[in-house]
């Protein structure tokens, strides 16, 4: 941290988003991700863990439950499957129950739609069978 202004370094700020990245996502996604970086994805990647990680994810306004829980939300309203999936992972790691992710997922249908919300279901339903059938 930069002891004249008490603000953090650019460096700072990415260190601190690719810790919470990798706590969040797990070390194997995020080593994928960086194993796909090339000349066009770099800056896009760098951005992700800076901000969205180094500079979201680290606040203190909300515990990473919550985080999660509004992520899915937002996921689910925006239809972004894949993505969903990752951070239905993600929200585990982060604590939320299985049946707090359905509770989710059932909000999302009142306010995000019907549809949406079942595609959601779908997702999370296969996330939990592939977790479930990597630990037999």
């Amino acid at each position: 941290m930069n002891e004249q202004s008490g603000a953090k370094t650019q460096q700072e700020i990415y260190d601190e988003g690719m810790a919470v990245r990798r706590e969040v996502l797990g070390d194997a996604h995020v080593d994928r991700a960086n194993a796909a970086k090339d000349s066009f994805t770099t800056d896009f990647q760098d951005m992700i863990t800076r901000y969205a990680w180094g500079t979201i994810w680290t606040r203190p306004g909300l515990d990473r439950k919550m985080r999660s829980a509004v992520t899915l939300t937002a996921l689910i309203a925006h239809g972004h499957l894949e993505e969903l999936a990752m951070h239905v992972r993600a929200a585990l790691r982060n604590g939320l129950t299985r049946d707090e992710i359905k509770e989710i997922l059932l909000q999302s249908a009142i306010y995000c739609s019907v549809p949406s919300a079942n595609s959601a279901f779908k997702v999370a339903q296969n996330v939990f069978a592939e977790l479930d059938a990597s630990e037999n």
